[in-house]
């Protein structure tokens, strides 16, 4: 008896300890779209599309879904064409996209589509996400596709933007199986539209496929069920909701948390931050996963999580840390750091210079980050003193429109110069076509001082806003704001395709052999 009453006295103790957290929508803010999350014990596991963005494919990791970190990233770079490296055109938009994750007996896998030529899907597996990934098989090629493990040990993968194709594969995913299923769903209800973001879960015997519909219907999440894999699957609206001052939100998929609970992950469009998290309960209803507070298919203010966190006191937004990566391909050979990698915020980057550029947009070595909202600001530090005439550095508001503050050596001097400058390319080869720059303002910069050149940019993504201002300093105190007021970031599919990101760049314009040390 004695025995029995201490259990129950700790089992009461252990609930009364659980603390719960509020986070707020959205609750990662910053440029995450195409998201797929799964937990694996203790962890949950995100990958998101980071495309043009070398190493790619971070997968981020957090034991209570408000703390990320990234730790580990599926590539270091992709080779298939000259373009990843910048030669021919470029793939600004293409590259990576839309990652699926799993886990099956004890195997993480991976699956995207690399969306240039020669358009073949990846797969990339580890039995720990943070020892790093390796190549397994290419594919063919899978649009916005879902890898699922089936109970019998049978794999497959949905994909589609117009209908949905379910194809299987071998059981130790190098090809598709000779003689197995390849169709396309009958899904009863489909809107007429789009139809993307294939996500598939298996729930007490019954196949989910969720997927958006859009732009006919406005976007909309939709859970498909069948008893049997190959349906015919019957379709249920389970979010349609616009939020915060914005459009609809739609494409991810629901996780299970570790006390029973279940969440729904959705990316939501937001101007020139790009496309951000919303994080919603999910009601099991009806069989039916309804998004929302009591599964109402609204995107709610703040989402109370069940777990062990006291991460804060009042509602905030999830905290994901700062995940540095290169625009296109890198040249290693020109670049140096202190700790070989590009982890750690303050930490020292020396860049040098082998290939002369027109512009940041076919600049090589650029290094970028992500902006977050509601508001962010970021100083870098550049010693130019070993940069050469024609030599550029700064830092950027970095997306299709960039605003740029760049120090300039002309001759023996140098400019400090903000502009705006828009790139132009090529619908097939994303080649650049054109560059269109604007200076608008001029500082000349004394000899003396360009060892330690603080150059800094706040941005502010409310409603409405998407501004950006540029400030410089030359003793690390005291910052001056230059050149355009309010700098308008703006995001368009058809160029870059992704958030304004933070940039660091340095690039020759005559002459290659300079060198420049940027901390971050």
């Amino acid at each position: 008896m004695k025995k029995l009453l201490a259990a129950v006295c700790l089992l009461f103790a252990t609930i009364a300890s659980a603390q719960t957290v509020q986070v707020k929508n959205p609750f990662i803010w910053a440029d995450t779209p195409d998201p797929d999350i799964i937990r694996v014990g203790d962890y949950y596991y995100l990958v998101t599309t980071t495309m043009h963005l070398f190493p790619g494919g971070p997968i981020m990791r957090s034991s209570d879904l408000v703390h990320w970190e990234t730790v580990s990233y599926l590539f270091e770079e992709i080779k298939d064409t000259p373009r990843y490296d910048l030669k021919e055109g470029t793939v600004y938009g293409r590259g990576q996209w839309a990652t699926s994750l799993r886990y099956n007996n004890g195997t993480f896998w991976a699956l995207f589509v690399a969306n240039d030529e020669p358009h073949k899907s990846m797969v990339f597996k580890t039995d720990d996400p943070a020892k790093g990934w390796k190549l397994h098989s290419r594919l063919p090629a899978y649009h916005d596709s879902s890898l699922f493990f089936d109970d019998d040990g049978r794999v497959y993968v949905f994909s589609g933007s117009g209908d949905i194709t379910l194809v299987e594969l071998e059981p130790d995913l190098t090809a598709e199986k000779k003689g197995g299923i390849h169709k396309k769903l009958q899904l009863n209800g489909r809107p007429q539209g789009l139809h993307e973001g294939s996500r598939v879960i298996k729930h007490d015997g019954m196949y989910y496929l969720l997927c958006i519909s859009w732009p006919n219907t406005g976007r909309q999440e939709i859970a498909y069920r069948s008893k049997n894999i190959e349906g015919p699957y019957d379709s249920k609206v389970i979010l349609k909701s616009q939020f915060g001052g914005f459009p609809y939100a739609g494409q991810g998929t629901i996780v299970d948390g570790k006390h029973g609970e279940w969440y729904g992950v959705m990316f939501q469009d937001r101007g020139g931050n790009g496309r951000v998290l919303t994080i919603e309960p999910c009601s099991w209803i009806d069989g039916w996963p309804m998004l929302g507070t009591n599964g109402d298919g609204i995107i709610p203010e703040t989402v109370t999580l069940d777990g062990n966190c006291e991460c804060h006191k009042q509602p905030a937004y999830a905290v994901i840390d700062k995940d540095y990566q290169w625009n296109h391909n890198y040249i290693k050979e020109d670049i140096t750091t202190e700790t070989g990698s590009l982890t750690k915020p303050g930490s020292f980057v020396n860049l040098r210079t082998s290939v002369l550029a027109k512009s940041i947009f076919d600049a090589r070595n650029t290094i970028t980050w992500r902006t977050w909202g509601p508001e962010c600001s970021d100083t870098i530090c550049i010693d130019a003193s070993k940069m050469k005439d024609g030599d550029c550095a700064g830092i950027s508001a970095f997306n299709g429109d960039s605003g740029l503050l760049t120090i300039k050596r002309e001759g023996s001097s140098y400019f400090l110069v903000m502009s705006e400058e828009s790139v132009q390319l090529d619908g097939n080869t994303k080649a650049i076509t054109n560059v269109e720059a604007k200076e608008v303002a001029r500082v000349k910069l004394p000899k003396s001082k360009v060892k330690n050149v603080y150059l800094r940019m706040d941005g502010v993504f409310t409603p409405g806003t998407d501004n950006a201002n540029f400030y410089y300093s030359l003793d690390g105190k005291t910052f001056s704001q230059i050149g355009t007021a309010n700098y308008k970031m703006r995001f368009d599919y058809r160029r870059l395709f992704m958030g304004t990101r933070y940039a660091a760049f340095y690039f020759p314009t005559k002459s290659t052999g300079g060198e420049v040390k940027i901390r971050l």
